[in-house]
């Protein structure tokens, strides 16, 4: 079956219409295929992996994982996901013009990896990197009438450390300009300075084309949220087509995570009076800086930054970028209190980043998980000499106008800081970002800090980034001339959603016969420590400007504890499962980090059928100072925290607690004595009913849209099954289609896009989207092991 695009109404030749933008996302009509002789139909963005199924086989390694700390080499599985995404895939599809275009270039957002890209059949352009966007000028290919577009994929074995997915994964824009044109990726807007009366933006933009003789002129514009002009300028064009200007806006909305307020920037290049070409972008006013003095500031107001690592994959979506899915991600950060995300350790898509913009998330914008020294056998590495430069300049010039992006990085645990001529290499990284943002402070994740300091590597940075290594942050604040450092990855502390082990001790590198990982929040890798760890430093030391968590969320890959264990094949690091289902340790970092409302949390589950007289520590997350724990209505004393101990300073813990059937409450206080909060667990009946909850229950009928529904089994009285294991089904009617659906644990072997799945920790997620048709869609759960089910509703408008 052959698909093609058409643009209708669409004439270059001539005129003022003629010559003005056209920008053409290319997501349906693409055809998919792994040998070239079968084809499916599909929508990009597009990952061929995720469906599966799961298999040890497909990224079987004997390898010494160094970053582990490992020597030997030990046969590991599930490193990258366990699913397909090694080998060739092919895409194509067909886009019909009309005549008289002047100019065409295709934007690729990301294509996993090495695209090969053909116009009618010849060679229009390459791309070694996966992750990074890239421009081809396809106008000496394009014809007028039907043009085919083929794109060749490869993915080699041992060619990352994580899940990568494979696919054109992110989105595909065909641009038709006139002649004169702005250049893609040029237009460049930066505060530089501002506070609440006064900004001044600097915007450089670019115009290409034969301008010679053309009577050329430029209107740079700046929009405010209602759409009223609030700066402007009027330029000339240059000979080389290099446009500068300085917008003056009076009492400028500042833009932060608690106030993203965004402007537009509009750019007009006009040809005897008629416009002919015309850009808008949105832009923030913000300043960024970091000194010994004043620790990280955002529009000159200190503050620590509480971020997290994110992966780019989308758990049971894979790697194919969806805008709602990004969405539910930042906003659940958000709640937890969370300000910023390091896009660890790649560079991040378009649309994350204008959800980071628009809803108010800064950003470390990450690059490289290597340079020249392979961590990997096939990783970046094969391509660093050639590409790094240009990859480096893309991932700048493509992001430059994010306000949320705070700061650049240049790669992560780069070997090459202990070895010569690694010093010189990062200076020429972050002189890049410097010539192309002189904004932006440059950080990177630097693990082996003893070395790091003795080259120099790590004096060179503007903001030295220590990825764990707490016992080395003594010698990093005395001895680096920065005068702060930051915790660029820090705790990698390990959970299973509402798993509990006993007894409940803090330990390292902790395994179990069923590969989970305890949910009180008390196991750590080898390398790394426990949240509690990184908060007395940044609370005892002004001089730790903040951190960003390993990780928000699970992801497919590095199932640390557990790389030598089949079934097991996405990370525990998560404060989020790969469902996006919250575990209890969401509730520490909210406690901890959302300072405008109260958290009070109590874990474990309180349903032990077997444990009765047995000790069961219970612990409470909350912001509070101190708290009484109630079993059955009785008493089991009032816990303060305390400074000077290790697990009591951010936590309240009733270590001596026996279990009885019922139900355990927690009440808690401020340091005042006043009540900030109550939470109860129940001993859970025998299972009743589903619930079903969306995170929204109106989406936007425009094929791409989704909802995410959990699913939980619960008895009589609405208290969640903890051990529930149950198989469910699902059904979606009307306007929609079932998506994916995950239940966050690590060890399961379904596949994600069958519509049945079992739950785990009696919950699970659902993710339909919608057609284009506008109406409502009917999800069905049934569970038949118990004869129930459960439906829900949601409008597509």
């Amino acid at each position: 079956m052959r698909k093609r695009l058409i643009l209708f109404g669409l004439s270059l030749a001539g005129g003022a219409f003629a010559q003005q933008r056209q920008e053409i996302t290319l997501s349906e009509g693409w055809l998919f295929s792994r040998d070239k002789a079968q084809w499916q139909e599909v929508r990009v963005p597009h990952d061929w992996a995720i469906s599966g199924p799961f298999d040890k086989k497909w990224d079987l390694q004997t390898v010494a994982i160094v970053q582990n700390g490992e020597k030997e080499k030990t046969e590991k599985s599930g490193r990258s996901g366990s699913l397909p995404w090694i080998g060739k895939g092919h895409y194509k599809t067909t886009v019909s013009i009309p005549s008289g275009y002047s100019h065409a270039e295709l934007i690729f957002d990301g294509a996993m990896s090495e695209p090969n890209v053909k116009i009618n059949g010849k060679q229009a352009g390459y791309w070694a990197y996966g992750y990074n966007a890239f421009n081809i000028d396809v106008t000496p290919y394009i014809k007028s009438g039907e043009n085919t577009i083929e794109v060749d994929l490869n993915n080699v074995e041992e060619s990352s450390r994580w899940y990568p997915g494979g696919g054109i994964y992110r989105p595909v824009t065909l641009v038709l300009t006139g002649k004169a044109r702005f250049d893609t990726f040029e237009t460049f807007a930066r505060t530089a300075k501002a506070d609440k009366n006064y900004a001044e933006v600097e915007v450089d933009t670019k115009v290409s084309g034969d301008l010679k003789g053309e009577n050329i002129g430029i209107n740079i514009a700046l929009h405010n949220a209602k759409g009223y002009i609030i700066a402007e300028s009027h330029c000339e064009n240059t000979p080389s087509g290099d446009v500068h200007t300085v917008l003056d806006i009076k009492k400028p909305n500042l833009w932060s995570p608690e106030k993203p307020y965004l402007y537009k920037l509009v750019t007009k290049l006009y040809k005897d009076h008629k416009l002919i070409d015309e850009q808008t972008v949105n832009v923030g006013i913000r300043t960024v800086s970091v000194t010994k003095e004043g620790g990280f500031q955002l529009n000159g107001v200190t503050r620590k930054i509480k971020g997290v690592c994110l992966h780019h994959d989308l758990g049971p979506l894979g790697a194919a970028v969806n805008k709602a899915a990004l969405i539910r991600q930042i906003k659940m950060m958000k709640e937890m209190g969370c300000d910023a995300i390091r896009t660890a350790h790649n560079m991040p898509s378009k649309m994350q980043m204008d959800i980071c913009d628009s809803l108010g998330m800064m950003v470390m914008a990450e690059s490289f998980d290597m340079w020249k020294y392979p961590k990997c056998k096939n990783g970046y590495a094969r391509f660093f000499d050639e590409w790094a430069e240009k990859d480096m300049a893309n991932l700048v010039r493509n992001h430059r106008n994010h306000p949320s992006i705070v700061m650049w990085s240049i790669g992560n645990e780069i070997p090459e800081q202990g070895m010569k001529g690694g010093t010189t290499m990062a200076k020429n990284l972050q002189d890049i970002c410097h010539r192309l943002d002189p904004t932006r402070p440059v950080t990177q994740g630097m693990d082996r800090v003893d070395n790091a300091m003795k080259t120099g590597f790590a004096q060179v940075m503007d903001v030295p980034g220590f990825n764990y290594r707490l016992h080395k942050y003594d010698k990093g604040l005395k001895e680096l001339p920065q005068g702060f450092l930051l915790g660029s990855e820090t705790a990698s502390t390990v959970s299973s959603r509402g798993v509990y082990k006993f007894p409940v001790e803090v330990a390292s590198n902790r395994t179990y016969a069923d590969g989970q990982c305890s949910g009180y929040d008390t196991e750590y890798c080898p390398w790394s420590n426990l949240p509690d760890d990184d908060w007395r430093w940044q609370d005892d030391y002004p001089q730790v400007i903040g951190e960003f968590v390993w990780t928000g969320y699970d992801y497919l890959g590095e199932p640390t504890p557990y790389d030598e264990y089949w079934p097991s094949r996405s990370s525990y690091f998560g404060i989020c499962d790969l469902a996006g289902l919250p575990k209890d340790r969401y509730y520490l970092y909210r406690s901890k980090w959302n300072t405008k409302k109260h958290t009070t949390h109590l874990l474990p589950h309180w349903t032990w059928p077997g444990r009765e007289g047995k000790v069961t520590p219970v612990y409470c997350y909350t912001d509070g100072t101190e708290g009484e724990l109630f079993v059955n209505g009785k008493s089991q004393g009032r816990v303060r925290k305390n400074k000077d101990s290790r697990l009591d300073r951010y936590r309240l813990r009733w270590n001596d607690v026996v279990y009885e059937p019922g139900e355990i409450t927690v009440v808690t206080y401020d340091a005042e004595g006043r009540e900030t909060g109550r939470d109860t667990r129940r001993t859970a009946g025998k299972p009743t009913e589903l619930t079903l909850k969306a995170d929204r229950t109106n989406i936007s009928a425009d094929g791409d849209d989704m909802a995410f529904v959990t699913v939980s089994l619960c008895d009589k009285d609405g208290n969640i099954v903890p051990d529930g294991a149950d198989r469910l089904t699902f059904e979606v009617e009307g306007c929609g289609a079932f998506q994916a659906a995950c239940n966050g644990d690590a060890t399961s072997l379904e596949p994600f896009t069958k519509p049945t799945m079992k739950l785990f920790a009696g919950q699970l997620v659902v993710i339909v989207r919608s057609t284009k048709t506008a109406g409502t869609m009917t999800l069905t759960v049934k569970d038949k092991q118990r004869n129930i089910s459960k439906s829900i509703d949601i409008k597509t408008i």
